[in-house]
């Protein structure tokens, strides 16, 4: 693959490898807004409503080649990489994303490690060991401790606001691909449940698994009455966050008084390793969750990782499947990936290399180095909300 700009190695031979031990000699920071397509331009779960959402991307160079990561946050999170992280990065060394993470953890801390603060380092790690994988032009699979070759996902996005039509289209159309799995938003309004399951079971057939996903919006007691009815009426599966994941307490009631095969599950809200400890040490949930572009990047999925294991939970990843599908194949204890209709959409538009599910699974493309991806300038410019294209 022949590169250009500054992503391109140095010399004249495409396929010249660098010294790896090079320090990093730039960091730059770009935004995307996209607006979601929902209906009146709006989405909406259990908690939320939300009309856009925000890529914030970053690229580190080193050595002549090019590294990006991305997170899904505020517009802050953009400014905070600039301000905050940068400063750090830079001059540190290219073979050392690990090194680097710790170091960005340190310069953090007064500033605030949950939240932004977390996001912003989880962008930056991944575009360090996209760096890292394509300075020794390797994919990005066969650098980490891969455990897989694939990563299952599940359709994900069923949200509260969508007719019963395109609930079911959106649905029905993943397992038309080939998915096995599907999981829809609920709890805005409880009383439209009942209906939105009915026709989403309809549509997926009895041999699809479905999820659910309340995004904290119900009390411990309505939660438990619900979890009992979306089990016995409508075979769920799988129940995210039917309490808020800062309630432990609640989600081990839900885990301890529901029913035996409905999983309780929460972990996408989680930034820290402690965090991820706090959930397993409250005997919270049946399956983890973790976010690649929230916990810490790559190397904080690796540490969840090796927690998961030790704990004897399966770990599953939530959302951004460009990134996670690489990530969590390093995973031991894998259960699946969430594939987001927004994330899709927006890596869709804004990266090439992106994957398609096959099999009902996403598998790294080994023939491209790091990530395989590559920004679609001229596609992405305008959304642009922060930053300026490169040259």
């Amino acid at each position: 693959m022949t590169e250009s700009g500054p992503g391109a190695p140095r010399g004249g031979s495409p396929n010249a490898r660098p010294d790896l031990d090079c320090p990093v000699d730039a960091v730059d920071v770009h935004a995307f807004e996209v607006p979601v397509d929902g209906p009146d331009g709006t989405e909406r779960d259990g908690t939320l409503d939300w009309n856009s959402t925000t890529m914030v991307l970053v690229r580190v160079h080193a050595g002549g080649r090019t590294g990006i990561g991305y997170t899904y946050g505020d517009l802050s999170v953009a400014t905070f990489v600039e301000s905050t992280l940068a400063p750090v990065v830079r001059g540190g060394s290219a073979a050392a994303p690990a090194a680097l993470w710790r170091e960005m953890g340190v310069r953090i801390r007064n500033a605030g490690r949950p939240g932004v603060g977390a996001m912003a380092v989880s962008a930056v790690d991944v575009a360090l060991w996209d760096l890292k994988a394509r300075l020794l032009d390797l994919p990005l699979v066969h650098l980490l401790p891969a455990h897989h070759d694939r990563v299952p996902v599940y359709g994900s996005g069923g949200f509260t606001n969508y007719p019963l039509d395109r609930l079911s289209d959106q649905l029905g159309g993943w397992v038309a691909q080939g998915i096995p799995r599907v999981k829809l938003k609920t709890s805005r309004n409880p009383e439209q449940d009942p209906g939105r399951l009915t026709a989403v079971r309809r549509a997926v057939g009895d041999g699809t698994e479905v999820f659910t996903d309340a995004n904290g919006a119900l009390g411990r007691k309505q939660a438990l009455y619900w979890a009992h009815r979306f089990h016995e009426e409508w075979d769920v599966r799988w129940f995210e966050e039917p309490v808020s994941s800062a309630d432990l307490e609640g989600l081990r009631l839900l885990r301890d008084r529901g029913p035996a095969r409905l999983e309780i599950t929460a972990g996408e809200y989680a930034y820290t390793p402690q965090d991820f400890v706090n959930l397993v040490d409250g005997r919270a949930v049946d399956c983890l969750q973790a976010d690649v572009t929230r916990c810490g990047g790559i190397t904080g999925v690796l540490e969840i990782a090796g927690l998961s294991a030790a704990e004897h939970l399966d770990l599953s990843a939530h959302c951004a499947p460009a990134v996670s599908a690489h990530a969590f194949c390093a995973v031991r204890r894998l259960r699946h990936l969430e594939y987001f209709h927004d994330h899709v959409r927006v890596e869709s538009l804004f990266l090439d290399g992106t994957l398609s599910p096959s099999g009902g699974a996403l598998r790294p493309d080994t023939g491209r180095p790091g990530l395989g991806l590559d920004v679609k300038w001229a596609d992405a410019e305008p959304c642009r909300v922060y930053g300026t294209r490169p040259a």
